[in-house]
């Protein structure tokens, strides 16, 4: 009896073992159908899709070119150097300008055409001195360039009225004052000086000039 029962046992979980293989290739069968049906759908839309734009052909690529990142700007170092010869040729320490100064109490300048009250108006400070520069102590060649470059750049800026120190020339051979007279035949070979006068006593006196520029350009 023992035996019999064992068999049976064994018999009953063969069929169970059977049951469960037979469910799970059912269980498969319908998700491959799933599956089929899904992409009979696909396939199906996708010939839809074709038949109705109808034959087409690819976009032909154009070759394409690679461009080089576009070089930085060069530095205009020659038309630096440029300037600054052409500065130094067009400021000659060697003008006259005796002819052009007026011989009054206080050295002046004014161009052809300006008015005498145009001089007597910046001796008494109603024009106000928006910058300055201080050439005290330069060697002559210093001076005139760092002259130059601020004139240009009042000008850039819109400045009409300057002050230029120059010194006594206390500390020169001889104790003449040689910058003093370069400034001031520099400044009137500038066309954009139209008038200058020794400064006031307490804004520098027979060291310094107070200038009146030209006009900027309006853009």
């Amino acid at each position: 009896m023992p035996s019999k029962s064992k068999a049976l046992k064994s018999l009953a979980e063969l069929k169970g073992v059977q049951k469960t293989l037979a469910e799970r290739r059912e269980r498969e069968a319908a998700e491959a159908a799933v599956r089929a049906a899904a992409e009979k759908k696909r396939a199906a839309e996708q010939d839809l899709f074709s038949r109705a734009i109808g034959a087409t052909q690819p976009l032909r690529r154009r070759p394409a070119v690679p461009l080089a990142p576009e070089p930085p700007a060069p530095l205009p170092v020659q038309k630096q150097l440029d300037e600054q010869r052409v500065l130094r040729e067009s400021l000659s320490d060697e003008f006259d300008v005796t002819t052009l100064l007026d011989a009054d109490d206080a050295m002046s300048f004014r161009r052809p055409g300006i008015h005498t009250d145009v001089t007597r108006k910046l001796r008494a400070g109603e024009w106000s001195i928006q910058r300055e520069i201080d050439l005290h102590g330069m060697r002559s060649d210093e001076a005139r360039e760092a002259l130059g470059e601020f004139i240009r750049e009042a000008g850039k800026l819109g400045v009409r009225c300057v002050r230029v120190v120059h010194g006594k020339g206390l500390g020169s051979p001889g104790r003449q004052p040689v910058l003093k007279a370069k400034v001031q035949r520099w400044l009137i070979q500038k066309s954009e000086t139209l008038a200058f006068v020794q400064a006031k006593p307490a804004e520098g006196g027979a060291g310094a000039l107070v200038v009146l520029l030209t006009p900027s350009p309006r853009r």
